[in-house]
């Protein structure tokens, strides 16, 4: 049952994903082993999108470490246990909690021992900087753990890069870039503390690599430059030679010149889901604190308000007119947004 459950949770989540994003690219998948232990490492802007897209995407079942904050209600906390998602405690979660990690860390020592994946985002919280932060220590104490108590798992490291065109927009493309599996095992000597900064070093340049990274030095003049040349944010590479260059070799987007058409046909759509779109703007954005969790909260609008809307609309079509009008009119609005998403 369970098998079953993860399966169709994760292909309900594809479909959002679809009709949520422009373009979703997935480069180097094939990176992931399939009979190794990995621990996935990922940047991490998105809230829970990061993880949504890497977990429904990707074609591998993750167990992933998610802020302890998001199991506060037993009911929101049971349906995150029930996909594979482990809580990691943090000091703002308060000191006293700092010792649940222990249960958490010990978990994912046998996870990967069994040859499954772990995914944990090692920057320890999100934010929609273009760059990778110092990474946290959490990741490093996992592998070592792993290794003390089973010194033949070969545990492989797979760093990761999650880009977005613009995070907290909608419609947004997103592109996910699978780096080359790392043998944690050549990072272990008679030295943990020198085993720590040397995997956290490796593990940061690995990411950098595959999302922009902009200096926090000259952070705001730097991404002002970039936007202004319209970069392809989706294309890390391009980005980053491009900051290399001192901006003189850059790669642009192409400006769209349908602009007004997408305006028009997002109006149209927001008069076909009226009652979730007031929801979202009245109700449920206002209330969002964190920048970073904007499109979270509005793709779960997404996928569970949408659809119900459509069902009752549906029902009520097919009372008052016939099920095959009501079909009709269900099938226009869906390609409507597709239309809208995708253009």
């Amino acid at each position: 049952m369970k098998r079953i459950w993860l399966y169709s949770v994760r292909k309900y989540i594809s479909i959002g994903l679809f009709f949520y994003f422009k373009d979703i690219q997935i480069h180097n998948a094939k990176n992931l082993p399939k009979n190794k232990p990995v621990l996935l490492l990922c940047n991490h802007q998105n809230a829970l999108l990061d993880a949504l897209l890497i977990g429904a995407k990707c074609g591998k079942s993750f167990y992933f470490l998610t802020r302890a904050a998001a199991f506060k209600k037993k009911f929101v906390g049971a349906i995150l246990k029930s996909l594979q998602m482990l809580p990691i405690y943090r000091i703002r979660d308060g000191l006293n909690t700092l010792s649940n990690n222990n249960a958490i860390f010990e978990a994912c020592t046998e996870i990967l021992h069994k040859n499954k994946a772990v995914a944990i985002f090692p920057e320890g919280d999100h934010n929609l900087e273009r760059r990778v932060r110092p990474l946290k220590k959490g990741f490093t104490r996992i592998v070592l753990d792993t290794l003390e108590k089973y010194p033949d798992t070969d545990i492989q490291l797979i760093p990761v890069g999650v880009n977005y065109v613009k995070a907290e927009n909608f419609p947004d493309s997103t592109s996910v870039f699978f780096g080359n599996p790392i043998a944690a095992k050549d990072f272990i000597s008679d030295d943990k503390n020198a085993d720590v900064i040397n995997l956290k070093a490796k593990i940061h340049t690995e990411i950098s690599k595959l999302t922009t990274h902009i200096s926090s030095d000259n952070y705001d003049e730097a991404l002002n430059k970039l936007d202004a040349l319209n970069v392809n944010y989706l294309n890390p590479s391009t980005v980053n030679n491009c900051i290399a260059s001192n901006f003189e070799v850059c790669e642009q987007r192409t400006k769209s010149k349908i602009n007004g058409i997408r305006l028009f046909l997002k109006g149209l759509l927001i008069l076909n889901i009226l009652l979730p779109y007031l929801v979202w703007r009245f109700f449920v954005k206002p209330k969002i604190k964190d920048i970073e969790f904007t499109s979270t909260f509005r793709f779960v609008i997404v996928i569970t308000l949408v659809p119900l809307y459509l069902i009752i609309i549906t029902l009520v079509l097919s009372f008052i007119f016939s099920l095959k009008l009501a079909i009709l009119y269900v099938l226009c609005v869906l390609i409507l947004s597709l239309i809208t998403v995708k253009l």
